[in-house]
């Protein structure tokens, strides 16, 4: 099932994606897409929904982010060798973890806010992980069965608050806007291997990152794996996995976003994103 959340920010009601790519709406089925209804046997129960009872929707309401109630954006840093290489830092040992801020979270088609005084805003493709149960300690062997889905996230990252204005990443990761999702979920039945999905990246219709999830160091399941066993990821936590190589602070020279452009990207079988990026305000 590919699930949304559509409507105007903090107003959103429930839908899904039907096969024809209409929206439906199942506001007359759930309340929301949150932590109850990413639990295994609620997403069973939505699937036996046929998407043909549900009530079209008109027009092209915005989508918001996909799911609620998250605690907690998780991030991992450096985990394709060959992005690693292009920034100039070592293949990791282990997966580097650090978190966003739940108030970067907002719809993948939502305009992206440069900071107040941005000087290296930067795009990042990456294939989200969402949580559906709750999970502490768990093993790679289970991991994958406490995934509720998939998404596209962008980790738009300031690198100069990154990596010149201290030693903690969480800085240049964490400004409002930085943390577009969606435009929907993509339930794990639907996704099957999330090891093997062609992700991409353009900035006003250039080319700048080309990659496949096959490539990451530390894979969905070892992710899951480690994150549960520094903290418990609840239902609707998300992994946000790591991006391919083409930022822009690996290219010849360095290029950054600036107000006007315009960002798109997507993840084979998970959707596409686009984002205008506008002036602090």
């Amino acid at each position: 099932m590919k699930l949304v959340r559509y409507g105007n920010p903090g107003k959103e009601k429930p839908g899904l994606i039907d096969a024809d790519g209409i929206l439906r709406d199942l506001s007359g089925v759930v309340p929301d897409i949150g932590p109850a209804q990413l639990a295994p046997k609620s997403l069973a129960k939505l699937a036996r929904v046929k998407p043909a009872s549900l009530p079209a929707v008109r027009g092209k309401p915005r989508l918001g982010i996909p799911f609620s109630g998250a605690s907690k954006f998780v991030a991992i840093g450096l985990n394709y060798s060959d992005h690693a290489a292009e920034t100039g830092n070592p293949i990791p040992k282990e997966p580097i973890v650090f978190h966003k801020t739940l108030s970067s979270m907002q719809g993948g088609n939502d305009n992206v806010m440069l900071p107040k005084g941005s000087k290296k805003t930067d795009w990042e493709v990456e294939l989200g992980i969402v949580i559906g149960t709750r999970a502490r300690n768990v093993t790679k062997k289970d991991a994958l069965s406490y995934v509720a889905g998939y998404c596209v996230v962008n980790d738009v990252s300031e690198r100069h608050w990154q990596t010149e204005r201290g030693p903690t990443w969480d800085k240049g990761k964490g400004f409002d806007t930085f943390g577009p999702i969606g435009p929907w979920l993509v339930t794990a039945d639907e996704v099957g291997n999330p090891g093997r999905l062609d992700m991409w990246l353009d900035v006003n219709g250039q080319s700048r990152q080309r990659g496949n999830t096959k490539t990451m160091i530390f894979d969905c399941a070892t992710l899951v794996a480690y994150v549960s066993g520094i903290f418990t990821l609840n239902p609707g936590d998300i992994i946000t996995t790591g991006t391919p190589p083409g930022v822009g602070t690996g290219m010849k020279p360095p290029q950054f976003l600036k107000a006007g452009d315009v960002v798109t990207l997507g993840i084979h079988g998970l959707g596409e994103q686009r984002q205008l990026i506008v002036k602090y305000a």
